[in-house]
């Protein structure tokens, strides 16, 4: 019972605020230590080299560049305010024009907190001002910006292939479908809100500053066919298989900086804050794989490992009942711990127990991706809710937010059961 104690104390130190990767890795030493001795760290260089030279794990910080650099280009800007006069003439038309550029700036960046910081700053003021609902308002932008975790390329799907052992080609393929429909239901969910309460939506005015319809496209098409074009080489060239996901993280990178110059962006400043930023966050991420990895080595030396799939393969219902308790545990730890801890310490111990019970593992992974979405709109710990706080004014609360996010986690759920009941409509058997 060590991995299970041990697995409790680590919950335990993340939950009173301990840094994760110094969490994992402490715990793992002390309990490793205990049980095993100190040589059972012999072989963690081995370990640590082996994910260095990881191949699928270069597609990170190419990725994470790649939307730090749009990030500072004024795309979301741009992008908002070209289809907010699209869609202002329709009741919710800001709300739907919000959800749309989150999925466009999902596509090509991934970044959740830069979209979501990006909306808060520009399509919330807008839509207080033309009397929005509060809670509508910011339940749309912090949903829309978390797209980014299921609309390839998403990090959190480079993670789980490398976890899972999945291409993770196939992984964004499989995210396609899912990632539409969440998208559809945001849209049907505003339109049919905004027709049982037209006060909460109203239409905006017609813009003075615009003399023609065909101008207002024109100006649209000027800010959506840049980022369109970068979603179909970084996209296109992993599904046409011309690059793999690694080389294709490659081009968008280079792509973003091809932006920055035709917005007029580029410099080298900008460029060294993109590298310094994603430095950071890479350093971040990989900080808690090293420290999970001596984790799950402990976790599997002491026996937890065994214990965990014992009680997991004898659940009644076989692999319905072993998903079902899975996205459940994975739904509940994701109102407290932050979707990499998940993927690198939860998904490498059941994901045995979903081998053993014949589950295809890309149906497998993208459950988890769509759960693990989640996790960012829960409270208390939701990174989306803490994003759009920081940048919303005095008179958006707390409250709002948690009150305006919770429809979307329901239509996120609502989603996944979806999925895990009909995989064959989304190609995932």
């Amino acid at each position: 019972m060590i991995g299970i104690v041990m697995f409790i104390v680590a919950l335990l130190m993340l939950l009173v605020g301990f840094p994760v990767a110094f969490t994992f890795g402490g715990v793992a030493l002390i309990f490793g230590v205990f049980a095993e001795g100190p040589d059972m760290f012999a072989f963690m260089p081995f370990r640590i080299q082996s994910i260095m030279e990881n191949t699928v794990l270069m597609a990170v910080p190419l990725f994470i560049f790649m939307g730090i650099v749009l990030q500072k280009t004024r795309l979301a800007e741009q992008l908002l305010e070209s289809m907010g006069k699209l869609f202002g003439g329709v009741r919710g038309g800001l709300a739907i024009s919000t959800v749309l550029v989150g999925a466009l700036l999902a596509a090509s960046t991934g970044v959740v907190g830069a979209s979501v910081v990006a909306m808060g700053l520009i399509s919330l003021p807008v839509m207080l001002k033309y009397k929005y609902d509060k809670s509508l308002a910011c339940g749309t932008i912090c949903a829309s910006g978390t797209l980014g975790q299921i609309i390839p390329p998403s990090i959190i799907l480079i993670i789980l292939g490398d976890v899972l052992g999945i291409p993770v080609g196939d992984l964004f393929k499989a995210a396609v479908g899912p990632g539409l429909i969440l998208i559809g239901v945001y849209v049907l969910y505003i339109l049919i809100y905004t027709w049982l309460k037209p006060e909460a939506a109203p239409a905006l005015p017609l813009d003075d500053d615009v003399a023609s319809k065909g101008e207002q496209y024109r100006k649209a098409l000027k800010a959506i066919v840049p980022p369109l074009a970068l979603i179909l080489v970084v996209l296109g060239s992993i599904f046409a298989g011309i690059a793999t996901p690694t080389e294709s993280s490659a081009l968008g990178g280079v792509g973003a900086i091809v932006l920055a110059a035709l917005y007029r962006q580029f410099s080298w400043k900008m460029v060294y804050d993109s590298a310094l930023e994603t430095v950071k966050v890479t350093a971040m991420v990989f900080a808690i794989l090293l420290g999970a990895t001596a984790f799950s080595m402990a976790f599997t030396y002491t026996g937890g490992d065994y214990i965990v799939e014992e009680l997991l393969s004898d659940l009644p219902g076989g692999a319905t009942g072993f998903l079902i308790l899975s996205m459940i545990a994975i739904l509940i730890l994701g109102f407290f711990i932050d979707f990499v801890e998940i993927s690198f310490i939860i998904v490498p111990i059941l994901a045995p127990v979903a081998d053993a019970l014949g589950i295809a593992p890309v149906w497998f992974a993208i459950l988890i991706a769509m759960n693990l979405q989640t996790s960012f709109l829960t409270p208390p710990f939701g990174f989306s809710l803490f994003y759009l706080k920081g940048v919303s004014p005095p008179s958006v609360k707390t409250v709002d937010i948690y009150k305006g996010v919770m429809p979307f986690i329901l239509m996120q759920v609502a989603v996944v059961i979806s999925i895990l009941l009909f995989p064959e409509f989304y190609g995932l058997t």
